[in-house]
């Protein structure tokens, strides 16, 4: 796997964020985004004490606010349904600048739309101070099954070998005539979809006799010795602290 293969909402910093191991930031961010689920809905003030928490770790690993902010916005086609809520749920019912909404409606629709939200910046975070291969060290390193380990790392090697050979197809077919706005050559663009899957298909099977041929037991080899100490534990589970403080304190007041 190499390592210039990179993701595009990787933010490189060289901050303490950036510096943990991966799998303590992957266990920080999934603990974290639990405190968020259970904490219900109503505790308002709970909910801006996760933003602040968030907003101290993007100034500690130097992610501007408005990086995060705008590629944010990829959960707004899932927030359809938190805007019809109000509108559809039964009463009792509320005058919000002079429309008549459902009280339950609204709870739900702000319980989507906090716990997504917060869900969302999480895993930015996460994805912004962590490099792919990264992600992967660190879910080999939790023990995750090594199938999923294997595909993510073969899917992170060969996915820009695949787009680029869907670019030289594309521009193949143009190149002949083939123009994908018009409806009736549809088929021509299908056709092409297929033999990109044919290939790389075939493609999948020639690399992986050659893994076999290479003494391929059926995992991926360790990728670093590097020991992840309870100095980087403290410090990566340390926000996590502050999230169930604040769980708890909404689970108590509720």
């Amino acid at each position: 796997m190499g390592a210039g293969h990179s993701h595009p909402l990787y933010l490189a910093r060289s901050s303490p964020v950036h510096r943990l191991p991966a799998e303590v930031k992957i266990v920080a961010a999934f603990l974290g985004v639990v405190c968020v689920v259970i904490t219900p809905r109503e505790a308002f003030a709970v909910f801006g004490g996760y933003l602040v928490l968030l907003a101290a770790v993007w100034a500690v690993a130097r992610i501007p606010a408005g990086w995060i902010a705008v590629r944010s916005l990829i959960e707004a086609p899932f927030l359809v349904l938190a805007v019809l809520l109000p509108f559809t749920e039964a009463g009792p019912f509320v005058e919000v600048l002079g429309l008549t909404l459902s009280e339950p409606g609204l709870l739900g629709a702000w319980n989507i739309v906090v716990k997504g939200t917060l869900g969302v910046l999480t895993s930015l975070t996460l994805a912004a101070t962590t490099p792919l291969r990264d992600l992967l060290l660190g879910l080999q390193r939790l023990r995750a099954p090594s199938l999923v380990v294997t595909i993510a790392t073969l899917m992170l090697r060969y996915v820009d070998v695949i787009a680029g050979e869907a670019r030289r197809m594309r521009l193949a077919r143009i190149s002949r005539g083939h123009d994908p706005r018009f409806l009736w050559q549809a088929g021509a663009t299908a056709r092409g979809v297929g033999a990109l899957f044919i290939r790389s298909y075939e493609r999948g099977e020639r690399v992986h006799l050659a893994m076999l041929s290479r003494g391929w037991a059926g995992e991926m080899p360790r990728l670093t010795d590097a020991v992840t100490t309870r100095r980087h534990w403290l410090l990566g589970l340390s926000p996590v602290v502050v999230a169930a403080a604040l769980a708890t304190t909404g689970l108590l007041t509720a």
